[in-house]
């Protein structure tokens, strides 16, 4: 029998940068995640993914996405291009997180106002559609001040970096470690490999964990079966699937 604790800690398996062109990365990684059972998953969807992907031009997959939701499955908003298609880096700081760790910060260094803009589009988006939505994940978990603000006025619950969820409005941080690859050559899928692995030991007690995937992830074997084998593992280990924000509920009203 397991004990209280055990039957109590929970994986939350997360899909970032949801969009027509990167479904047929994740189909396969989808179609054997169900074949396990009951496991939701929380879908990042990006409203109009480097700007060649505008959800209202892909009825197919909005209603792929319908039926997910139907499953049990969460949809939340992950930026609105995911692309960082903002003014010239300002400084070499500025200038490393946004050319060189990624080209993808779309809102790492906008003002409040144009981030209010964004966030508003995909929320309206989201209600077009008839997609319950209660949080947002800004892509590559980067933030600017300006959205951290915005974000203080909308009606979301939470957003996250990569070892927390964020309450909100208020921006309660609560504990909710992450495992995440980077997969785009060899050297970096076997570091990651050895990353996580480490992690999930470290983690072993952790309440919750979380697994971000990505999908380049999907195009590679390596990582796409480390993170088959870790769902089942996990699984198997007694914790409990749940999406984002049914985790989210559970943990505040505990």
């Amino acid at each position: 029998m397991r004990d209280a604790h055990t039957s109590a800690r929970s994986l939350m398996l997360v899909l970032h940068d949801v969009a027509p062109e990167t479904w047929p990365d994740y189909q396969p990684f989808v179609e054997a995640i169900d074949a396990l059972g009951e496991v939701p998953m929380t879908w990042l969807v990006v409203p109009d993914f480097h700007h060649r992907n505008a959800l209202h031009r892909s009825p197919t997959f909005c209603r792929l996405l319908d039926r997910r939701l139907a499953r049990g499955d969460e949809l939340a908003l992950h930026g609105f291009y995911h692309a960082d298609d903002g003014p010239a880096p300002r400084g070499p700081g500025e200038f490393f997180m946004r050319r060189i760790y990624t080209h993808e910060g779309e809102f790492y260094a906008l003002e409040q106002q144009e981030a209010m803009q964004r966030l508003e589009a995909g929320l309206e988006l989201f209600t077009a559609l008839g997609w319950p939505v209660s949080g947002f994940v800004a892509p590559a978990w980067l933030m600017s001040e300006g959205t951290r603000q915005a974000l203080r006025q909308l009606p979301l619950r939470y957003t996250s970096t990569p070892q927390h969820l964020y309450s909100l409005p208020d921006f309660t941080a609560i504990e909710a470690p992450g495992l995440v690859w980077s997969a785009r050559s060899a050297w970096r899928r076997g570091l990651s490999r050895v990353l996580c692995d480490w992690q999930v030991r470290r983690w072993h007690k952790a309440e919750t964990l979380r697994l971000g995937l990505h999908p380049v992830d999907m195009r590679h074997a390596s990582s796409r079966d480390y993170w088959l084998h870790t769902v089942r593992e996990l699984v198997e280990q007694g914790r409990q699937p749940l999406t984002k924000s049914a985790w989210l509920e559970r943990r505040l009203s505990a």
